[in-house]
């Protein structure tokens, strides 16, 4: 593992150093387990406490907690963000260890670039195209016509469905389905006919996709993930859909066919999103959420209740029957005093 200095450190992120640049740091920890060589981080007086109660060798804060803490430190701006920058640094990701595994199946037209890693039992359909530098883990399938871009990362048993694209330095998690067909069905009297879903799933640059996620290839267009977005465990994006660039969309999420979201948009998880619609840039949909509407200004929707005992809940949700009839009771009450007002 990697061996940095603050100082060291400071010059790669940034900010300023509080006493004691040279302090060794070999690993990142949380405030509650580091230890004299971890290197740990502090976002807010909040965690004063504990900054002070732990053995971290050095601590990233921010600036306005400078003169609170009698340790080494570096003071920046946006702790988080150098702490993740740290991590990276300690934690660097394993390089390619260019070859095709014996046990692999590699179609003759496939096109294979410089550096890649193929492993055992993948199967690399044809006219496939990947990029230099990437890494195709044990029991991957890909099919055929998919194009990859360089560096990306696929670990064991991600499925990338025919004719689908992805960018530069693209990951998928396990069990991670890329284009399969989307849930296209037309009723024909008696039964279900299913529409053929002929789209592709095309994902840009620098995307994140976790596993068990699954992408719907479009039923005419395609489906489209943007540059930078960022997708948790367990989702489900459905065909025609449309994320755009930066966007996090949480765990559980569910996104109903041909919906549109916008730029940097914070989705939570167990977010359900009705299809057809569109969300723009910067909005923040709350977990567990139900969004059945478009949503074209920036900001921050909640449909869910907050908890509450069980007994409590019971007799607020008994009330909901009466609002209607409580509505119409309000109104004329207030036409009565209006009429006497006259």
């Amino acid at each position: 593992m990697p061996r940095y200095t603050l100082s060291q450190l400071q010059a790669i992120l940034g900010g300023e150093i509080i006493s004691h640049g040279e302090q060794t740091l070999d690993d990142v920890a949380a405030l509650d387990k580091a230890g004299q060589t971890d290197l740990s981080f502090v976002v807010s007086e909040k965690y004063l406490q504990a900054a002070n109660e732990s053995g971290a060798g050095a601590l990233i804060v921010p600036p306005q907690l400078v003169g609170q803490l009698n340790r080494p430190l570096l003071a920046i701006a946006n702790p988080h963000l150098a702490f993740a920058r740290a991590a990276a640094l300690f934690h660097p990701e394993p390089a390619p260890r260019p070859g095709i595994q014996p046990s692999a199946t590699v179609d003759p037209s496939a096109e294979i670039g410089a550096g890649v890693e193929i492993g055992p039992q993948a199967v690399i359909g044809a006219h496939c195209r990947i990029g230099p530098g990437c890494r195709i883990g044990a029991g991957c399938v890909i099919g055929e016509n998919v194009a990859i871009g360089r560096d990306c990362r696929l670990y064991p048993h991600v499925t990338i469905y025919p004719g689908c694209q992805l960018g530069d330095r693209v990951s998928l998690h396990s069990g991670c389905v890329i284009g399969s067909d989307g849930f296209g069905l037309a009723w024909a009297k008696t039964h279900w006919f299913k529409v053929p879903q002929v789209g592709r799933v095309v994902i840009g640059d620098d995307v994140e996709i976790g596993a068990n996620t699954t992408v719907d290839r479009g039923a005419l267009d395609d489906t489209v993930i943007g540059d930078g977005v960022k997708i948790d465990n367990l989702v489900q994006i459905a065909h025609n859909c449309s994320v755009g660039e930066h966007t996090a969309i949480a765990g559980c999420a569910g996104i109903a066919g041909s919906t549109k979201i916008g730029r940097r948009c914070l989705i939570g998880g167990a977010a359900m999103i009705l299809g057809h619609i569109e969300i723009g840039d910067g909005v923040t949909v709350s977990g567990a959420s139900f969004i059945g509407k478009s949503i074209k200004t920036p900001g921050v929707y909640t449909s869910t209740q907050p908890q509450m005992p069980h007994d409590e809940w019971l007799k607020n949700a008994a009330q909901l029957r009466h609002l209607a009839a409580m509505r119409e009771r309000i109104r004329a009450l207030e036409k009565l005093l209006s009429d006497k007002e006259r």
